[in-house]
């Protein structure tokens, strides 16, 4: 991704002066709440693909969106179209069914602008979110003959272009007349109380797509169980690539997130965070600036926790939806993310989603498809929201979470006690928050919450009492993917605890794991030398030294590839 433009304007949406006064009223009265916006959600599926069809009913079954409001339109496969076909294929048939059903106000003329495209002078809308599924085309290849000059954005050789996401121009239907080359400015960017003006202009539209059908179906049932019992899980933030302002923008999100009780892990060392990091249940994840998915996303079997939301700000990173070595998107898809955004084509730094603002919104109680478009400054652009629109990560506040006690998912619940004990912390009540901690830890020992309060022993010198609350991790045979970070880290506390013995078995079971990737392995293996060397293990110590030594130059190159600039 190109670092940030000059403020280049845009083109801000064409005012209709003659909107109805009777039509704001009732669009305000539509604006309420969740199960009014069920009513109000349209589901476009492509009539050509059976999973696509699927998709759109299980999405309605669901949500509780009335039949009739999807809509089937038969459309190309391919994710990439062009112009003419995306409009008398998708644009034309939706929008005259849109308007012929009054989702939509608009009076069509006889006129067709050069795209192709019927004119209609525009009043607004009443659509909650325009949900595309699977089957949808992605894209629209740039068409050099349908180029416009739009000043002051074509004096830039880098908008002179109108390849785009489907998504972003269908965001645009009801106000179908605006010149297809470079960008719109959103009236809804960062617009904290939008009018109903202000929101008759955008239609807000989300995707539920993936590498699979079945990947864009748990996109879903994810969300709706995430809703249940809000978000379980630890939060990490990728600052890797150092350019101002997308640093602070990811500065500020792990500020937010520390506010709302999150543990939260910030990686603040280039490149981005290496494939052996700690990254159990990462529920929240914010990072850039990588060209294809790595670390640890891509340790075998990694999967996100139910709800969770993944923003990885790249170009191009949604140029595929279908295959999930491509960029970032499929692969979060691929790997259980429950939403997350993308670009299809190059957009430029300060026309992505802001992170920042995104997180902002979701934490303040708004939808998804709402904290999407606050967050995002262009239209007729390239970015595009994956998910389900109606999701709310926030739904359920972190004391509601804790009164559903054995009602949470057992893998998980540690995370509210966590999220609860730095709660504690930030009210200034660490004794208290310790005293929950250790009592959580009896009940159920885990090993976030067992790194936690070893942590917070040490803290107090207490080597002994931490070391008890690790010490039944030496006795495991076996050690789940998702978790080599952490028990890795459990490793380095168990050494500063003075137990090498215990280190060492620990190191013992990871390095076992024949499914560990070499690159980890020449990460892990200085440390667990040494604590061989420290318990008396002269042989064992011998063996991963000599391995250690076959795989030098990995490890080299680890050490390289995280120097400071």
């Amino acid at each position: 991704m190109a670092a940030p433009l000059a403020q280049a304007g845009g083109r801000g949406l064409g005012r209709t002066l003659a909107v109805a006064l009777a039509w704001f009223v009732t669009l305000a009265a539509g604006w309420g709440t969740e199960p009014a916006l069920a009513t109000r959600v349209i589901v476009l599926a492509n009539a050509a693909d059976p999973d696509s069809l699927r998709i759109a009913r299980h999405y309605a079954a669901v949500r509780g969106v009335p039949a009739e409001n999807v809509i089937a339109l038969a459309l190309a496969r391919d994710e990439e179209i062009s112009w003419r076909e995306f409009v008398a294929t998708l644009w034309r048939p939706l929008l005259e069914q849109l308007v012929a059903a009054h989702w939509i106000d608009a009076t069509p003329m006889a006129l067709t602008d050069p795209v192709g495209r019927r004119k209609y002078a525009p009043r607004g809308h009443r659509i909650a979110a325009l949900v595309v599924c699977r089957g949808v085309p992605l894209k629209i290849a740039s068409d050099p003959a349908l180029l416009t000059d739009v000043p002051p954005l074509t004096s830039r050789r880098e908008f002179r272009t109108n390849a785009g996401a489907v998504d972003s121009e269908l965001a645009l239907l009801a106000q179908p007349n605006y010149p297809v080359t470079a960008l719109i400015s959103s009236p809804l960017y960062q617009n904290e109380r939008p009018s109903p003006f202000d929101l008759g202009q955008v239609v807000k539209v989300s995707r539920l797509d993936g590498p699979t059908a079945d990947a864009a179906l748990g996109l879903v049932d994810r969300a709706v169980a995430a809703e249940r019992t809000g978000l379980l899980g630890r939060a990490y933030v990728d600052l890797g690539h150092r350019e101002p302002t997308g640093t602070a923008w990811l500065e500020s999100v792990a500020e937010q997130l520390g506010r709302l009780s999150f543990d939260v892990q910030v990686d603040r060392a280039e490149p981005t965070m290496p494939v052996a990091s700690r990254f159990d249940s990462p529920v929240l994840y914010f990072g850039w600036y990588a060209s294809e998915l790595n670390g640890p996303f891509t340790v075998p079997g990694f999967q996100f926790p139910p709800g969770a939301i993944a923003f990885h700000v790249h170009s191009f990173s949604a140029a595929s939806l279908r295959a999930e070595s491509r960029g970032w998107t499929a692969g979060f898809v691929a790997r259980g993310v429950t939403a997350t955004v993308g670009n299809v084509y190059e957009p430029y730094l300060q026309f992505t989603h802001r992170p920042d603002l995104f997180i902002r919104a979701l934490a303040r109680g708004d939808t998804l498809v709402d904290a999407a478009y606050y967050s995002l400054p262009a239209l007729s652009w390239q970015a595009l929201l994956i998910g389900d629109p109606l999701y709310r990560p926030f739904a359920v506040s972190l004391e509601q979470q804790r009164e559903q006690g054995d009602g949470l998912p057992p893998a998980l619940a540690a995370y509210s006690v966590l999220r609860h004990v730095t709660q504690l912390d930030a009210a200034g009540r660490r004794d208290e928050a310790t005293a929950v901690a250790v009592t959580a830890l009896r009940a159920a020992p885990g090993l976030a919450l067992g790194a936690s309060v070893a942590r917070r022993h040490l803290e107090r010198g207490d080597r002994a009492a931490a070391a008890a609350a690790l010490a039944w991790v030496a006795q495991r045979d076996h050690v789940d993917a998702s978790d080599w970070g952490l028990v890795a880290e459990i490793a380095l506390l168990l050494e500063t605890c003075a137990r090498p013995d215990a280190a060492c078995a620990v190191w013992r079971t990871l390095l076992a794991g024949a499914s560990v990737p070499r690159e980890v392995r020449a990460q892990w293996l200085p440390d667990a030398i040494r604590v061989a060397e420290a318990s008396g293990e002269a042989a064992l110590a011998r063996t991963w030294r000599d391995e250690l030594t076959r795989l030098a130059p990995l490890s080299q190159k680890n050490k390289a590839d995280r120097s400071p600039p």
